[in-house]
């Protein structure tokens, strides 16, 4: 395979630059700081180790990265968190899924009753490069932290389960305007391989060390080889999804079009359901973009779902 036309410095968000930059014992240091800065002080890790079962996601999944981490705070406590950068289908079940599994694993095969549901922490962090977070609908977050709470007055109910979803979309801070080292790491995950060299606003030891790692010219041939490969299907890969997005764009106008046809024809909420049916049957939309789009209540699209579930 020909080789690209290379910057300084590789894509840290391609399959082979982020496995490179976070995926060994010789630069978990660069994880760990990124996952504290992620924490924002709620978490200081001190150490962590890189479990065997890395892929724990679905056998099909191509192109994905997930480190699944058992680490330790500095206040001795363990946890687990499972670090995906990934693209995926129904990523809120699947990242659901995902933590169920890590706390299943949790239970031993025998003496359940001396365990007493004594369950780890345990955190999935998700890094989203290219594409947003579903459902969002304007919100502009760069970063999502989440976990269960009372839907009535938002106390937490239960604090060791937590989500994490990195934006990157959203994040369009330039350098003059990094005020934090989180805004540090996410600016350099976002441009890395734009980058020309460690600007005054980016110097620091640990910057320092992931820009050594991250220069193209060090890497070995075999090295260079499989980051080309990584690259090209991010193109691919974010090619495919800019024409899915674009398909869906279209969809969404004629949809809405219709719609508003429809029910100015019908007059009555019954003029719309069918409409709504039909935005069902495709399969290419949220409940809360079928209500958007039908001038409707999310209430009013979940009965017709029900009412379409069962043959009505």
């Amino acid at each position: 395979m020909s080789e690209l036309k290379q910057s300084k410095y590789i894509d840290i968000t391609t399959d082979y630059g982020f496995k490179k930059v976070f995926g060994s014992d010789t630069n978990k240091d660069l994880l760990i700081a990124f996952l504290n800065e992620l924490f924002r002080g709620r978490k200081i890790i001190a150490d962590l180790y890189y479990n065997k079962n890395e892929h724990v996601g679905d056998t099909e999944d191509i192109g994905t990265v997930i480190f699944d981490l058992t680490c330790t705070a500095d206040n001795g406590e363990r946890f687990i968190i499972e670090v995906q950068r990934t693209a995926q289908d129904n990523l809120k079940k699947r990242m659901l899924y995902y933590s169920s599994k890590l706390i299943a694993d949790q239970a031993p095969k025998d003496n359940r009753r001396a365990w007493n549901y004594g369950i780890s922490e345990v955190y999935i962090i998700v890094l989203m490069d290219g594409f947003a977070m579903p459902d969002a609908g304007d919100e502009k977050y760069f970063l999502h932290d989440i976990c269960l709470c009372y839907r009535d007055h938002g106390k937490i109910f239960y604090d060791d389960l937590g989500f994490i979803y990195v934006e990157l979309v959203n994040f369009v801070k330039a350098e003059a305007e990094l005020v934090n080292d989180l805004d540090r790491w996410l600016y350099v995950l976002k441009n890395m391989s734009s980058l020309n060299g460690l600007s005054t606003y980016l110097r620091k030891p640990i910057f320092e060390k992931l820009f050594q790692l991250a220069e193209y010219s060090k890497l070995k041939p075999e090295e260079r080889e499989m980051y080309n490969v990584s690259l090209r299907n991010k193109w691919d890969a974010e090619s495919i999804r800019s024409s899915q997005e674009e398909q869906l764009k279209r969809a969404r106008e004629k949809a809405m079009a219709e719609g508003k046809a429809e029910g100015k024809a019908e007059g009555k909420a019954e003029g719309k359901a069918e409409v709504i049916k039909n935005l069902l049957s495709s399969n290419k939309f949220s409940i809360s973009e079928i209500a958007e789009l039908a001038d409707v209540t999310v209430e009013f699209v979940k009965q017709i779902e029900a009412e379409k579930a069962k043959g009505k």
